[in-house]
C-alpha cells in the first residue's frame, strides 16, 4: 500500500469549494466558521413563523423595511477561517436603501438592521454559531425564534463574535423592538 500526500486544505481552497458547491433543489449551503453545514427544506410551522413576523414588521415597523428571505450575506470570519457565508432566514433592510436591488448571490451585510432565525434541523447553530457570525458582520439585531424551548429572543448590541445584550421571552409575550422598527413584537399568535 502506498500512502498518499495531501496538500492542507487551505481557506482559499474551501472557499473556492463552498462556492463551487451544487445542493438539491430547495437545500441551502453555508460556510460557516469554516465549515460547510447543507440545510433541508423547512418544514411549514418554521415558515409559519417567519410569515408571522414579517406580515407585522411590514405592517407595524416605524421605518418601511424590505425583507428578504434566505438571502446570502458574506460575514466576518472566525480566526483561521474564511469568510462566513451565511443565509438567514429573513434579512430585514430599510426600504430607502434598496439592499437587495442589484445584489450578487453573497452580499455583504452593511445596512442590514435585522437578520431572523427560526430553529429547525440543528439549533445549536441558530442558537450559538449563528450569533457569532451575526455579530462578527455588525448586524444590529438579530431575532431568534426557539421552538424547541417556546420563547423568542433578540440579541442587540454586536462587539467582536457576539452580542452584548438579549432579550429572552416566552411564546406569548410582547417584545420590544428598538428602532428602526419601534414597535412590540406580539407573540401570542406563536403559541
Amino acid at each position: 500500500m502506498t500512502a498518499v500526500a495531501h496538500e492542507p486544505i487551505t481557506q482559499e481552497l474551501l472557499l473556492e469549494w463552498f462556492l463551487a458547491l451544487e445542493t438539491p433543489e430547495g437545500f441551502r449551503a453555508e460556510l460557516i466558521e469554516g465549515e460547510i453545514v447543507v440545510t433541508p427544506p423547512p418544514d411549514g410551522d418554521h415558515e409559519d413563523y417567519i410569515g408571522l413576523i414579517v406580515g407585522q414588521v411590514i405592517r407595524r415597523s416605524r421605518t418601511d423595511m424590505q425583507f428578504s428571505g434566505n438571502k446570502g450575506l458574506k460575514l466576518g470570519k472566525a480566526e483561521g477561517c474564511p469568510k462566513d457565508h451565511v443565509i438567514p432566514d429573513g434579512t430585514f433592510a430599510p426600504g430607502e436603501l434598496r439592499l437587495y436591488r442589484g445584489a450578487e448571490p453573497w452580499m455583504p451585510c452593511r445596512g442590514v438592521a435585522m437578520v431572523l432565525e427560526v430553529t429547525s434541523t440543528k439549533p445549536r447553530n441558530d442558537r450559538e454559531v449563528k450569533r457569532r457570525c451575526y455579530a462578527r458582520g455588525g448586524i444590529p439585531l438579530y431575532l431568534l425564534v426557539d421552538r424547541d424551548v417556546s420563547q423568542v429572543t433578540l440579541f442587540s448590541d454586536p462587539e467582536k463574535s457576539d452580542y452584548q445584550q438579549h432579550c429572552t421571552l416566552a411564546f406569548g409575550k410582547p417584545l420590544t423592538l428598538p428602532e428602526p422598527f419601534a414597535f412590540d413584537l406580539d407573540t401570542s399568535d406563536f403559541l
